[in-house]
């Protein structure tokens, strides 16, 4: 926990630096530097594992003399923070986005005393290794790759001065998803404004974003949660590979989803899930009868991004103190 003496020497302190003259007070503040890109290459004999993750820092200090008074004596430059990326990466590698952000945290707290809060964000360039040949029975190639952006990870690791642990928030974005049938939406409010009909049938497409706390960064495996997280979403959107699964509405296959990642891993307290409406409406063939004749069966569907519907919730454990993500 932190201690009393901490908490009030950061009261002090902000105290001091909101303590300006005039009708005016900095309410937040900060700087840092973005898009640091960096790829570790790991060789083991002929067979080599690469790690390409973005990075952005953002330091805020215990004064705001840089901004009042133009003093700058307390700026670690946003290069030396592009700077300390590379050389940790070089001296610690790089395993999860989770765990560099945490070591990026430490570093900055621990080398600057002024610096009293720091925030990292990170993504994660999605490379596999390239497979050949053909079924299950394909080879992995030693040392080539390929771009497989199915979904973009990423995560935001943020600490203050006196936190025993930071906080870590993982998340993905950019999943694509579509399903052909076992989606519907009908009963919905029926007045003068409605101009949709009951849809009984109809495509279910829509990109997914998702983002989750962890209770505790200790001992936690971050790689299989986000690929846990991941999957829970597939299966809850797609279900079994020959019946599917129904969805009444997106509402509900996103809490259903939550639920699942919740249930699965427990050192998840909370998650968000944004998922919009990516239609594909009916073509209206009927003022073409002698082009396509009396074909009953809908096969062409027209992709329409905008305007588009927007769905979304946090889910929380009960136990956990609230969080907005």
């Amino acid at each position: 926990m932190m201690s009393r003496k901490l908490i009030g020497d950061e009261a002090r302190q902000e105290d001091a630096a909101n303590d300006i003259p005039g009708p005016y007070r900095i309410s937040n503040y900060g700087y840092g530097k973005d898009a640091v890109k960096v790829l570790h290459v790991v060789r083991n004999g002929l067979v080599h594992s690469i790690k390409e993750f973005e990075v952005g820092t953002k330091l805020k200090l215990s004064s705001q003399k840089d901004y009042l008074q133009g003093d700058n004596s307390d700026i670690v430059a946003t290069d030396s923070q592009k700077n300390t990326v590379y050389l940790l990466a070089r001296k610690h590698g790089l395993k999860t986005p989770e765990e560099f952000g945490i070591l990026l945290c430490q570093h900055f707290l621990s080398k600057y005393s002024h610096v009293t809060e720091v925030s990292i964000h990170i993504d994660e360039y999605p490379w596999s290794r390239m497979a050949f040949g053909r079924g299950p029975y394909q080879d992995l190639h030693n040392h080539a790759f390929v771009f497989t952006p199915t979904a973009v990870r990423y995560c935001d690791v943020r600490q203050k001065r006196g936190e025993p642990t930071p906080t870590v928030i993982s998340g993905l974005r950019e999943l694509r998803v579509l399903k052909t049938t076992q989606s519907a939406f009908v009963n919905f409010v029926n007045d003068e404004y409605r101009s949709l009909p009951d849809q009984h049938d109809r495509i279910f497409s829509t990109i997914v974003q998702s983002s989750w706390q962890y209770s505790t960064v200790n001992n936690v495996d971050f790689d299989f949660a986000w690929n846990k997280v991941k999957q829970s979403i597939l299966n809850t959107f797609a279900g079994d590979p020959e019946k599917g699964i129904f969805s009444p509405s997106v509402q509900n296959t996103l809490y259903l989803a939550e639920q699942l990642v919740l249930d699965s891993i427990p050192e998840i307290s909370c998650i968000e899930m944004t998922m919009p409406n990516k239609h594909y409406f009916n073509f209206d063939f009927g003022k073409f009868p002698k082009v396509v004749g009396q074909l009953k069966e809908e096969t062409v569907f027209l992709p329409v991004d905008k305007p588009a519907g927007v769905i979304y919730a946090q889910l929380d454990r009960k136990s956990v103190t609230k969080s907005k993500l």
